[in-house]
């Protein structure tokens, strides 16, 4: 009988981290590297996905595989690792410019899919990379060295959006607060599904107005998971319209059939993608190949 290895955090450990001194994503690190350990998870069955900007520096500090990705195809590369070998856990990870802008697209058609990865977004409202422009959840009057006179456009609230589109499990965390931040990654690893987890991460360098204490006066921590996607909605609007933020796991909906599962009913290949050994996924992958293209 094999005996369960038992981990640690240094297990985990890369190399040091290049974020400026007080970056919220350095609390996103830790906390993510708590929750593999939690899990448990071998190293070497993870892959982080990032993308560009600051954030996409996290595949470098976690001790896993690692893709440096373009800008906003994090989750189409991470849906693609997933379909390549199911048995990988894989966590995408972002900012709120990376995913929200160029990859908002990917982050809708993902949310309906339901592939069983996890996507953390670093969202400090603000472009940090590029040293200061207003992002796609920067709030309405924000003022960058683009915008002096203050943005004219409001602020998107993702974690609506990923509601509407289906996403199966919706959270929000903040990087002041690293142990309920732990919990939530746990949860959303664990869950069969798409994950999304807002995080607001502040950018201490370019963002002085959304700061730790901004976030932590005007933040309201929401009981759930709510039953439903209407009350978690509901619950979440009434939040944002009060001028106040939401935190919190929202939603939580298991049994619902993975986008990786559908895919192997529908072409015949397995009743249970988890029964399926990496010989016999090959063999029929490459017959699958083999009769529609040679």
């Amino acid at each position: 009988m094999a005996t369960e290895v038992k981990r640690t955090l240094r297990d985990y450990e890369s190399h040091k981290p290049t974020w400026c001194p007080g970056c919220g994503d350095y609390a996103v690190l830790l906390a993510l590297k708590k929750a593999l350990l939690n899990l448990n998870l071998d190293p070497s069955e993870v892959v982080i996905v990032s993308g560009i900007g600051c954030s996409g520096k996290i595949s470098d500090y976690i001790k896993a595989y690692g893709y440096h990705g373009i800008h906003g195809r994090v989750l189409p590369t991470a849906t693609a690792i997933k379909l390549a070998n199911p048995k990988l856990t894989v966590i995408a990870a972002g900012g709120d410019g990376d995913g929200y802008a160029i990859g908002g697209n990917h982050f809708l058609h993902v949310s309906r899919r339901n592939p069983d990865i996890t996507y953390i977004v670093m969202d400090n409202m603000i472009y940090g990379l590029t040293k200061g422009q207003t992002s796609p959840t920067s709030l309405r009057g924000f003022k960058t060295g683009t915008t002096p006179y203050g943005s004219v456009e409001g602020p998107i609230e993702p974690v609506y959006i990923a509601l509407v589109m289906g996403a199966t499990f919706v959270a929000r965390g903040f990087s002041g607060d690293p142990k309920t931040l732990e919990v939530i990654f746990t949860e959303a690893i664990k869950h069969k599904g798409f994950s999304f987890v807002d995080v607001y991460s502040p950018c201490v360098t370019f963002n002085r107005f959304n700061t730790y204490d901004w976030f932590k006066a005007n933040s309201v921590t929401l009981n759930g998971p709510f039953p439903t996607r209407a009350e978690a909605i509901a619950k979440i609007m009434e939040v944002w319209n009060s001028g106040k933020v939401p935190l919190g796991i929202f939603y939580r909906e298991e049994g619902t059939p993975t986008y990786e599962g559908q895919l192997v009913r529908d072409i015949n290949l397995a009743p249970a993608l988890q029964d399926i050994t990496d010989k016999v996924w090959k063999e029929k992958v490459k017959r699958i190949i083999e009769e529609k293209y040679v």
